[in-house]
This record gives C-alpha cells, sequence and structure tokens, in this order.
C-alpha cells in the first residue's frame, strides 16, 4: 500500500512539474511576442531561454527519478 501510495506522489510530482514548466516556457514566449523588436534580434533569446528551461526540467526529472529508485530499493 504505501509503495503504490509513494509511486502515485512521485507520478503526480512529475506530472506538475512538466505542466508548470511548460506554463513558464508559453509564458517567456509571449514576452518575446509582444516585443517589438524583430524576432531575428530574439531568436538567440528565444532559444537559450527554451533550452535553460528545458534542461531545468530535465534536471528536476532525473533527480525526481533518481529518489524514485532510492525509494523503490528501500520497499
Amino acid at each position: 500500500m504505501k509503495a503504490k501510495q509513494i509511486h502515485q506522489t512521485i507520478t503526480w510530482l512529475k506530472r506538475i512539474t512538466a505542466v508548470t514548466t511548460i506554463a513558464v516556457w508559453l509564458y517567456v514566449i509571449s514576452l518575446f511576442l509582444k516585443d517589438p523588436a524583430p524576432f531575428s534580434e530574439l531568436a538567440p533569446y528565444c532559444m537559450g531561454s527554451t533550452m535553460l528551461i528545458f534542461g531545468i526540467l530535465t534536471g528536476i526529472f532525473k533527480g525526481i527519478e533518481y529518489w524514485e529508485k532510492r525509494i523503490e530499493h528501500r520497499v
């Protein structure tokens, strides 16, 4: 019972993290779209912020998966 509850919590944590990351990314993209500068000038910032945001998501997922494996070995 406890292992199932922990697995369910981890699954929801991953989902919430992914949805939050996508929301932040959409917000950042909307800021670039509202900027009066030509997109050719904003493209490096757009690509850089996208890589940073999803890089952080990848790191968070790796941390959650590491935590998940440690918990599975204990149970």
